[in-house]
């Protein structure tokens, strides 16, 4: 299965409460962290929430 490589670019400061919650799932609260996760359904409604403040990159 493919995994997406998400780095967190943006402070969650004065975001939407859903907006921080999407990133805690991510395994994202911190700026510059960086997850690997499987890509699946799920993971990229999470990553559609948070766009402007995460960088995905596809690793093959």
């Amino acid at each position: 299965m493919a995994k997406l490589k998400i780095t967190q670019t943006g402070s969650p400061i004065r975001r939407a409460p859903i907006q921080k919650q999407n990133l805690i799932g991510l395994g994202l609260n911190k700026m510059h962290r960086v997850r690997e996760l499987e890509d699946t359904p799920s993971v990229r409604g999470m990553i559609r929430v948070v766009n402007h403040l995460v960088k995905v990159e596809e690793i093959a």
